[in-house]
C-alpha cells in the first residue's frame, strides 16, 4: 500500500469484518463472556472511535480502553509543580498543547497562563532549545512528557544544549515507561484481559522484545498495530486468530514503520540522559515502580526538579472523578457518574477528558456513548 486511502478502504474492512465474525463463533469463550482485548495506545483509541470500529466488530467483542495517554496518565501533583515553576517570574515554560489544560488542584497551565505566567505552547523540545537563544536572560523550561516515543527527542534536545554549552535551559523530566504499566494491568485481580493491541509508536522506538514477557509469562497474546483502520482490524483478527489457535506470540502487524529491534540510535541517546526512577505516581493508578525516567546526575545542570523547588506533593484526584478505574479498564467512560455533565472537554475534571488520545474525549467527541450503553444491555 502507498497511501493513505487505501489503510481505509470499506471493502477491505467489510472482508476483515466478516473473518472477524467467523474466528469469534469459533472460539469457546467461558460462561459466554465477551472477549476483552486491550488496546494499550491512547492513539488506538482515538481512531477506534474516529472510524466507529467498536460498533463494527461483534458484540462477543470487548475492547478495552488502556492507559497508553500520557497526558492522561500525569497525577495533579505534577501538574502543580509545572504551574510552581511557571509562575516563577524568571521562567519561560514551554509545553506541548495537549497538557495545558490538565486539572491541577489549584489550576492548570492555561488557567496560570491567564493568570500571568510565561507559558508557550511548542511542537517539539528543539523549540524550546530555540527559545532558550532567543532569551539568554530567561530560564527556559521545557515540560517533557511522554512514553518512550518521545523520550529521544527530549534526549538529543538536552545533548544539544550540552554542545552548545546553554545555560538557560532545563527540563522538567515526566517521561514514563509502558512495560510496567501493562504488567500492573495483568496483575490486576479484577481484570481479565484476552489479548493487548500494542503501541505501534512506542515499538518503533523499543522494538518487541520488551512485551515477550506477556506473550511467555502471561499467556497473552499482542499484536502491534498500526493506528489506520484496516491496521485496528487486522491486528484485531490476528489476536483472535492466536487465541483460536492456542497461540501466545507477540507479532507485529506495523511492519511498514516498527522494526522487531526497534530503533538502536534512539535508545542509545534515551539511555545516556535518562535512568529509571524508583516508583513514578500515576494518576488514578497511583505509584508503579520503575515506570518512569529521571535526567542522569551527569546531565542534572539541566534538570528543572533540581534546580527549581516544587512541591512535589500527592494530591488525590476529585472523588466524583473515576479516571482510575477507566484507565485500568475497569469501567467505561459513560458509566463515570460526571462524564457529560460536569466533566466535558471545556470542562474536564479528569486527564482522560483533556487529550483527544483520552477515552472519555473520544467517546464524547465521536459519540460512543449511546453506542455502547445499548452493546453492554445485549452482550451475553
Amino acid at each position: 500500500m502507498k497511501y493513505v486511502d487505501e489503510f481505509r478502504d470499506p471493502e477491505k474492512a467489510a472482508a476483515l469484518l466478516t473473518d472477524i465474525e467467523r474466528l469469534v463463533s469459533e472460539i469457546d469463550r467461558p460462561n459466554g463472556r465477551p472477549l476483552a482485548i486491550m488496546e494499550v495506545c491512547g492513539g488506538h483509541t482515538h481512531s477506534i472511535f474516529r472510524y466507529g470500529i467498536e460498533g463494527m466488530l461483534p458484540r462477543a467483542i470487548e475492547l478495552v480502553h488502556g492507559p497508553g495517554c500520557p497526558v492522561c496518565v500525569l497525577p495533579m501533583g505534577r501538574v502543580d509543580d509545572c504551574v510552581a515553576i511557571a509562575e516563577r517570574p524568571e521562567v519561560i515554560f514551554a509545553t506541548f498543547g495537549d497538557a495545558m489544560r490538565v486539572p491541577g488542584s489549584r489550576k492548570s497551565l492555561m488557567q496560570a497562563k491567564a493568570d500571568g505566567a510565561d507559558i508557550r505552547m511548542v511542537y517539539s523540545p528543539m523549540d524550546a532549545l530555540t527559545l532558550a537563544r532567543a532569551n539568554p536572560d530567561r530560564d527556559v523550561v521545557f515540560f517533557a512528557i511522554g512514553f518512550e516515543t518521545t523520550m529521544p527527542a527530549t534526549a538529543l534536545t538536552i545533548l544539544q544544549a550540552e554542545r552548545e554549552d546553554l545555560r538557560n535551559f532545563s527540563v522538567f523530566c515526566n517521561h514514563i515507561t509502558i512495560v510496567p504499566t501493562i504488567k500492573a494491568i495483568l496483575d490486576s485481580p479484577d481484570l481479565h484481559i484476552d489479548g493487548f493491541l500494542g503501541p505501534g509508536h512506542v515499538a518503533m522506538v523499543t522494538g518487541t522484545a520488551p512485551y515477550r514477557f506477556i506473550a511467555e509469562h502471561y499467556r497473552r497474546p499482542m499484536v502491534i498495530s498500526g493506528f489506520e483502520p484496516l491496521d485496528v482490524l487486522q491486528s484485531l483478527w490476528m489476536v483472535l486468530k492466536q487465541i483460536k489457535d492456542g497461540r501466545c506470540r507477540i507479532e507485529n502487524q506495523y511492519r511498514r514503520v516498527v522494526a522487531d529491534d526497534g530503533n538502536r540510535q534512539a535508545r542509545e541517546a534515551v539511555d545516556r540522559i535518562f535512568a529509571l526512577r524508583d516508583f513514578f505516581e500515576w494518576r488514578g493508578l497511583g505509584s508503579i515502580d520503575r515506570s518512569g525516567v529521571r535526567i542522569r546526575d551527569d546531565y542534572a545542570r539541566f534538570d528543572a526538579e533540581r534546580r527549581f523547588p516544587v512541591p512535589n506533593l500527592t494530591i488525590a484526584d476529585p472523588q466524583a472523578c473515576q479516571c482510575g478505574a477507566v484507565l485500568k479498564g475497569a469501567i467505561k467512560p459513560w458509566q463515570c457518574q460526571v462524564f457529560g455533565t460536569a466533566c466535558t472537554p471545556e470542562t474536564p475534571l479528569g486527564a482522560l477528558m483533556v487529550s483527544s488520545e483520552g477515552a472519555c474525549a473520544a467517546y464524547f467527541q465521536y459519540g460512543g456513548v449511546k453506542t455502547r450503553q445499548d452493546d453492554s444491555e445485549t452482550v451475553s
